[in-house]
């Protein structure tokens, strides 16, 4: 199955991301999760990729263990961060041999303690020149590309950011999956600022359910989301774990059901490992993809 498919108009698309563990135990525990999260018959799972490959070894780990334990699609991230061409494919090589279906294909964050991107010597400087890459050498594995409905960090403007994204299409990308968001206005308006650009492919919102006030400060920190002021007091009435959870996942179950409503071609959880909120939330609205 092509993976624009799963996101069709006849269908809602669903998948879930997950992070490569340190150590065996804790991929032993994230098996555990992704049998739970099984149970909404998600489309594909994706893993993500370290900067300048640091977790390859283990991302290719837990594709393989997705694919053979439960035979799920899985879809690996994949960066420009630290790499060579000819590293980029042996790793697409290596990753095609244990039967990955698709790639997520980003430019990528600086390394930590550097504060920009630097191409490598026979490296490549966009994401773009990935896609370009894949889709010209491995023609059958799906691509899907990032979109920021708040604007990319390091994007001058919001203009520039679009045309960044319309290069990734035209370059031969099947779906965009959205940074996390907590203004469901923000995501509608950065659709119809895509279609007026001819951007036409499906664009998934990417959802995180908040379960730790100061867990979801240090994350948009980094990534420069907006967290609604209202969602905040009423997450910092309580200090308990047990009420910010409940918070969390009656403020996500209330913004799936809108996106849902407003036409959506599917959601694409970030479950950091975890499976509670995001299980809560789907039960609540009953997903069927």
């Amino acid at each position: 199955m092509q993976l624009r498919d799963f996101f069709s108009s006849d269908r809602k698309g669903l998948s879930f991301e997950l992070f490569p563990p340190k150590t065996d135990e804790q991929v032993e525990n994230l098996m555990a999760t992704v049998a739970d999260l099984n149970e909404f018959e998600p489309d594909f799972y994706t893993c993500t990729y370290g900067a300048g490959g640091s977790t390859r070894d283990r991302t290719l780990q837990i594709l393989r263990a997705v694919k053979e334990r439960f035979g799920h699609r899985v879809a690996t991230h994949l960066t420009c961060v630290g790499s060579t061409v000819d590293q980029l494919r042996a790793y697409l090589n290596t990753a095609l041999e244990l039967g990955t279906d698709y790639v997520v294909a980003l430019r990528g964050d600086p390394p930590k303690g550097e504060t920009e991107f630097k191409q490598v010597a026979g490296g490549l400087r966009y994401a773009n020149e990935l896609v370009s890459l894949i889709r010209s050498e491995y023609p059958q594995i799906g691509v899907a590309v990032a979109g920021y409905p708040e604007v990319h960090q390091e994007a001058p403007s919001a203009e520039i950011d679009l045309e960044n994204l319309k290069r990734k299409v035209d370059c031969g990308a099947d779906i965009i999956v959205t940074q996390l968001f907590y203004e469901n206005d923000d995501y509608f308006r950065f659709v119809d600022q895509c279609r007026a650009r001819g951007i036409d492919i499906p664009i998934v919102p990417g959802i995180l359910p908040v379960t730790n006030l100061a867990q979801i400060q240090r994350i948009t920190s980094l990534c420069k989301a907006k967290l609604p002021q209202s969602f905040v007091d009423r997450l910092a009435e309580r200090e308990s774990t047990e009420w910010q959870f409940q918070v969390g996942v009656e403020f996500a179950t209330a913004q799936v059901a809108e996106l849902l409503s407003g036409g959506v071609p599917g959601v694409h959880f970030y479950v950091l490992n975890k499976s509670q909120a995001t299980s809560e939330v789907l039960r609540s609205l009953r997903f069927v993809s």
